[in-house]
């Protein structure tokens, strides 16, 4: 019995046993089919996912990032292998670029959105007092004679109309008083029994005598004087036929004078006219009847006004200026011809950049006295001319339907005749930002007009731009200085290129200047690169060539007008890194000078860490935009021309 049970477990037992052993041999089985597969297997299989993350990894060379290819191998340049791109680095387009946060940060780059808004342009303008030409007369000679006093025997004496001015003893004019008594005798002669031809006769000769004598310069109440004494005046006394100063004394006491020799000037100084200088680039905000505010060194903290009566026809070639005029009341004597002024003219501006005045809308306007406006039309009341529409003079608006659409101006990276604006792209997983080349109407204050390239509300770059491009530069995309962003290189004669040449001298001049810290040198070197600018002769280049230098000479000019009116050294260096900017893109479009070099440096540091660029003729740093306080920040960063071995 006990050996049954026995065996009964035993048989239990066995079973279960043979169960586990078929399980673990399977299971061994499969992991060893696993782990041995065959290599034919295994190869195919890496292969297939090696082919699937090749196809979707673009490789580029990480010294010429402009190189993007399907697969990896060497660079054609530099034969470097290559290196895999981030999907996201492979995604953006040709002119974007992608920055971390961080980056971005640091970069300290600021945006803002395009709008439309109601600018206004501030034109600056300097010129000098100058004496209002319709209220200056000579005093002169009616009848030769010799001057036997002089009653006003220096300049700069006040006089009031009718004052005394000189004797003039004229045997001329005895010969005339002579004819008269001789005609008054006549007419004192005739009886009832006369006829009457010959009273009208007699009578006609007396009057012809008077008229004769008023002509002479006589005064009615000289020659009922001459008649009631019966005796003629052996002098004639001149008075003045106006009240002012007087600014010239052509004469002296017993000098004999013939008819019309001019004895004195007279001015009237309670209104006078101010000449100011409008460059060319500021034209389009100048209009007929605008106010100017102007100031004077004699009186610090005043601002006079007056308003523009006269536009020059006539540009003046050399300095590429307008002559505006204003007229400006002087009652209280205070302005002085000749007196030095500066101007500031505030345009407001309109869609389209055109010059706006809304006040002057629907009003009738003198062209010789803009400061005549009625509502209605009719005749000025100091010349009598007709008036005309102030639309026929002065663009005008009452409620402009849209402003202009217009952004900062620090916004665009001016070069040549390109600007291009850096638009931070929308709903991006991280900061990106696109170059984008626009067309700019005219500056107004610190907005420009956008013409084409932009809409409203889009994001532009306003601090920070020049890191972008130097960025996109760095990878070889198109930039502002790039020849892929519309940079054209010219051909031009070597006659051009020496008169370009003059220019690059004197801004060599004022580089020197600011990084000295000299201020009067600076401002000397201002007016010569000025006077080398008009220099450069208009005939050697014709066509594209001719139009980019049109437009680089009018940005440099503008630079070297704010260079020329800022008052202490920091506004100059402001301006010096507009006119580098456009100088260093004018190299680069028509070259230098044969046999001449230039070096491009630039500091990280200039302008609160934005950078800035600026040439010199050798290596030796000598910064521009902080003078000696930081003389030696900076470095090299391109030689153009020639390098001396």
């Amino acid at each position: 019995m006990k050996m049954i049970q026995a065996k009964s477990l035993l048989s239990g037992r066995g079973f279960k046993t043979v169960i586990l052993v078929v399980v673990t041999f399977l299971a061994g089985y499969f992991v060893h089919s696993f782990l041995h597969k065959s290599p034919v297997a295994q190869t195919n299989e890496h292969t297939d996912h090696q082919a699937a993350a090749q196809a979707q990894t673009v490789w580029t060379c990480s010294m010429h990032p402009q190189f993007r290819l399907p697969k990896a191998g060497q660079c054609p340049i530099c034969l470097m292998d290559l290196i895999p791109m981030t999907t996201e680095e492979s995604a953006i387009g040709e002119r974007q670029i992608t920055f971390s946060q961080a980056a971005l940060k640091l970069m300290e780059v600021q945006t803002t959105p395009v709008e439309r808004k109601f600018v206004e342009a501030e034109i600056r303008m300097v010129g000098k007092v100058d004496y209002d030409e319709t209220r200056v007369k000579n005093i002169t000679a009616w009848v030769p004679g010799r001057i036997d006093r002089l009653y006003v025997d220096f300049t700069g004496i006040t006089v009031n109309k009718g004052d005394h001015m000189v004797d003039l003893y004229s045997p001329e004019l005895i010969s005339a008083q002579a004819e008269l008594l001789q005609a008054l005798k006549a007419a004192g002669s005739i009886s009832e029994n006369t006829s009457d031809l010959m009273k009208r006769t007699t009578l006609a000769m007396l009057e012809a005598s008077r008229n004769k004598l008023q002509l002479l310069g006589l005064a009615r109440a000289q020659i009922d004087k001459i008649e009631n004494s019966g005796g003629p005046v052996t002098h004639i006394t001149i008075y003045s036929p106006m009240g002012g100063v007087v600014i010239h004394k052509n004469a002296t006491e017993g000098m004999y004078v013939n008819t019309g020799t001019p004895i004195y000037t007279i001015a009237d100084l309670s209104r006078l006219w101010v000449k100011l200088d409008a460059y060319e680039s500021d034209l389009p905000w100048v209009r007929y009847g605008q106010e100017v505010e102007f100031s004077t060194v004699a009186y610090p903290g005043q601002v006079f006004k007056g308003k523009i009566s006269f536009r020059d026809p006539i540009l003046n070639a050399k300095t590429r200026t307008v002559k505006v005029r204003l007229n400006v009341d002087n009652t209280d004597g205070k302005l002085k011809p000749g007196m030095f002024v500066r101007g500031v003219l505030r345009a407001k501006v309109a869609q389209g950049g055109a010059a706006m005045e809304p006040e002057l809308a629907g009003k009738w306007i003198c062209p010789m006295h803009p400061s005549v406006v009625k509502d209605q039309p009719g005749t000025c009341d100091i010349c009598e001319m007709d008036l005309v529409a102030t639309e026929s003079l002065y663009v005008t608006a009452s409620v402009p339907d849209e402003p202009p659409l217009v952004i900062p101006a620090t916004a665009p990276l001016i070069t040549g005749k390109r600007a291009v604006v850096y638009v931070r792209i929308p709903d991006a997983n991280k900061p990106t930002f696109e170059g984008r080349q626009v067309v700019l109407g005219p500056r107004a204050a610190d907005y420009y007009l956008v013409r084409e390239g932009l809409a409203e509300g889009e994001i532009v770059v306003t601090n920070g731009n020049f890191k972008i491009d130097s960025a996109l530069q760095i990878q070889a995309k198109p930039s502002m200085m790039s020849a892929d962003s519309g940079h054209e290189i010219f051909e031009v004669p070597d006659e051009y290129r020496r008169q370009l040449w003059g220019v690059v001298e004197n801004y060599l001049l004022l580089q020197d200047a600011l990084a000295s810290d000299d201020k009067y040198g600076a401002a000397k070197a201002v007016g010569q690169t000025l006077e080398s600018l008009s220099a450069v002769e208009m005939g050697l280049v014709s066509g594209n060539a001719h139009n980019a230098w049109m437009a680089s000479s009018v940005q440099m000019k503008s630079a070297l007008d704010k260079i020329k009116n800022a008052e202490a050294i920091e506004p100059m260096r402001e301006g010096f890194e507009g006119l580098s900017n456009e100088l260093i893109a004018v190299v680069g479009q028509f070259g230098i000078y044969e046999g001449k070099t230039l070096y491009k440096l630039n500091c990280p540091m200039a302008f609160n860490n934005k950078g800035a660029d600026w040439l010199q003729a050798d290596k030796d740093t000598r910064n521009p935009y902080f003078g000696a306080s930081m003389l030696k920040c900076g470095q090299v960063t391109e030689v153009i021309g020639e390098e001396p071995k």
